[in-house]
């Protein structure tokens, strides 16, 4: 059953309370890295083997698997794949930023490039689900931004093949490379490349506890996008809603991961008892109720609040990975919202919207980060390069002054590289 607070009788640190993931794989990711950095393919299919119990020949998919596995996948599931694709695209398409020159001042020009990441390594998850939505949430926005190759790693199933409908996505959101790998070890060959996977400058994806913790360990080698927790979604909503819809958006997230979190924050205590019930005989039929029977155990909560904007003050605290504001006015509120991965507004607008079609990225942050961090897009695929050109003259004009600045720095050297080109010409 899901616990139901009222304000006046929950902390702060109840409210904030969120089940973390307790990996302790440090050692195990390291040494994987380690094996994989000096053994390259051999340790990739030993791992394989090992864990995928797979034995394989050539890790890259040929492109007649790709080919063969389209050909699976039912002509609807495609056409949706495809529809997917073009919604993601028109809004990503947006993000796009532009290099600029500044040039308003006599003998100098300044300016910024824009560069898309030259490679990119796509890690999708296999086990027991495959996500092609990830395939094209990741995918869409590094291409629209430009990036030279797409290199993706997944697990294969133990007869070496992929699930036909992760390939299918791969085929249409436009991925170069495939390799069936997963794991620590795809993040490791990733990140040093091997006799056959190239080495990337970025690695975008999600995973399991180990895959994050070698995302974690790799970076600085390679540029990483995030590290997400378990999945989370808070509905704000007044007791004019259908307490069916809610209870069902709270289990959408609560099905994903004995871990992931689901809140619920309203202004009325009747609607509260209503959704509980609702959880209750929904759960009932989940074909994954032990996974969120446990969520909502262990990590749900209702909320009363004496009010929508306090409802909203409460989502501002917790920063969630998706915020539904179900109300009649639900624009009345997007001003108010500080901390959210993704807003979805209205009565209407339920969370699996964002992961599979509405448009914007589904990779969000999770753990309370959305306070300082954003979605998936187009500029995690770009690099900015800033350039200067000054003239001698308009050099001179500034010239003491970047001396005297270094100088109070106590970096002479630099004073005098500011200066020695000015003075000389005096």
């Amino acid at each position: 059953m899901i616990k139901i607070y009222d304000t006046d009788n929950i902390s702060v640190s109840e409210i904030l309370k969120r089940e973390q993931t307790s990996t302790g794989v440090e050692d195990i990711v390291a040494g994987v890295i380690s094996n994989v950095r000096e053994n390259g393919d051999s340790a990739l299919r030993e791992y394989t083997k090992k864990f995928d119990k797979a034995d394989l020949d050539s890790l890259e998919v040929t492109e007649e698997e790709i080919e063969e596995a389209f050909a699976q996948v039912d002509d609807k599931f495609i056409e949706i794949i495809k529809k997917a694709k073009e919604n993601i695209y028109n809004f990503h398409k947006h993000q796009v930023r532009n290099s600029f020159v500044i040039s308003e001042n006599e003998g100098i020009v300044l300016g910024q490039k824009v560069l898309p990441i030259e490679r990119v390594g796509l890690y999708v998850p296999g086990g027991t689900a495959s996500y092609p939505s990830s395939v094209l949430m990741n995918c869409i926005p590094a291409k629209i931004a430009g990036v030279d190759e797409i290199v993706m790693t997944t697990p294969p199933r133990s007869d070496g093949t992929i699930n036909p409908v992760i390939l299918a996505a791969a085929k249409i959101a436009g991925v170069g490379r495939i390799f069936k790998v997963g794991g620590s070890q795809a993040i490791a060959a990733l990140a040093y490349g091997t006799e056959s996977v190239p080495k990337v400058d970025k690695i975008v994806g999600p995973g399991n506890a180990f895959v994050a913790e070698a995302k974690k360990q790799v970076f600085g080698l390679v540029d990483i996008d995030m590290i997400a927790g378990p999945s989370e979604i808070l509905i704000v909503a007044d007791g004019t809603c259908n307490p069916e819809y809610a209870a069902a958006d709270l289990l959408s997230q609560a099905e994903h991961d004995r871990l992931a979190s689901a809140v619920l924050v309203t202004d009325s205590r009747e609607f509260a008892d209503a959704v509980s019930e609702q959880i209750e005989r929904q759960l009932s039929v989940l074909p994954r109720e032990e996974i969120a029977r446990t969520s909502i155990e262990n990590n749900g909560k209702i909320i009363i609040a004496k009010d929508i904007p306090q409802a909203i003050d409460i989502a501002n605290m917790i920063a969630p990975e998706h915020l539904e504001i179900c109300v009649d006015n639900p624009f009345d509120y997007l001003d108010k919202v500080r901390n959210a991965g993704s807003v979805f507004l209205g009565k209407n607008c339920p969370e699996a919207l964002g992961d599979y079609f509405a448009g914007p990225n589904h990779t969000l942050p999770t753990s309370g980060t959305a306070r300082f961090s954003s979605p998936l897009s187009v500029d995690d695929f770009v690099k900015k390069t800033a350039f200067t050109y000054y003239t001698l003259d308009a050099l001179s004009k500034v010239s003491e002054d970047i001396a005297y600045f270094a100088e109070k720095e106590g970096l002479s050297g630099h004073a005098r590289s500011a200066v020695v080109r000015t003075r000389n010409k005096k």
